[in-house]
């Protein structure tokens, strides 16, 4: 007997991914957060100090060391700490390259604002200006023509106070410290007790630093007075030589 039952069908609906159903929008949405995150984080650095910028620039120079210095401080591995002195001389050399820069404009700007006055001219001979290890060094010699203190007194000359005094106008334009040195020659004074070039030349660099004060540079701005007597001389062949009676100023660096 036939059978006449209906055949069962079964049909199975496969589905495609498409239009606004799809993942592909997705991947596009995730790259542009991406993007304005990366692009935020710029904006952010560029409005940072200079300090920040120069560490985000270390850990791209040096990504290796920056994570041996996290590590260092978890277990305190010397090697790692060592990578981290390493990165900060390189700041540190960074900041003295550009206090140099800094000095030798002021440099520019003493020598050119001194070389208006006609009476200086004659002085600006006897100053001279060079880098040292603490800084820079302005060093005033006196010279057979034009001395700034007469022998063996502290008190100084009307044209070397005016000189000095548009000195200190310059140094006080900057938040460095300064040291003043005192140096005399290797004359001995006639004043008897005990009175020496020591005292003499420790006097001399106080009258340097009032009248610097009197140009504009604050109490807090020095540092220290220091009187060489002639254990600094300028000439050492000629212990005598006028050029070994000076004032020097040393504007330190920031960071010594």
């Amino acid at each position: 007997m036939a059978d006449d039952k209906q055949p069962i069908i079964v049909k199975k609906i496969i589905k495609k991914g498409g239009g606004h159903h799809g993942g592909a929008w997705k991947v596009a949405y995730a790259d542009f957060v991406t993007a304005m995150m990366a692009l935020f984080i710029v904006l952010w650095i560029l409005g940072q100090d200079q300090e920040v910028k120069e560490a985000v620039s270390g850990y791209f120079r040096d990504p290796v060391g920056f994570t041996m210095k996290s590590r260092a401080m978890i277990d305190g591995n010397n090697a790692a700490m060592q990578i981290n002195i390493i990165n900060q001389n390189d700041l540190d050399r960074i900041n003295k390259e550009e206090e140099e820069r800094r000095f030798d404009e002021m440099k520019e700007e003493l020598t050119t604002g001194l070389s208006a006055d006609e009476n200086f001219l004659p002085l600006l001979d006897q100053m001279k200006i060079e880098m040292i290890d603490d800084g820079m060094r302005i060093e005033m010699l006196e010279s057979e023509n034009d001395v700034f203190f007469q022998s063996g007194s502290s008190q100084m000359s009307a044209k070397a106070s005016q000189f000095i005094r548009a000195v200190g106008g310059k140094i006080a334009q900057i938040p460095n410290k300064i040291v003043i040195e005192g140096h005399t020659d290797a004359r001995p004074l006639n004043k008897g007790g005990n009175y020496s070039n020591y005292e003499l030349s420790a006097d001399r660099a106080n009258s340097a630093r009032r009248t610097l004060i009197l140009g504009g540079v604050g109490e807090g701005q020095i540092d220290e007075i220091r009187g060489y007597a002639d254990k600094r001389l300028k000439d050492k062949k000629n212990p005598f030589a006028v050029a070994n009676r000076r004032i020097s100023i040393i504007i330190k660096y920031l960071k010594k």
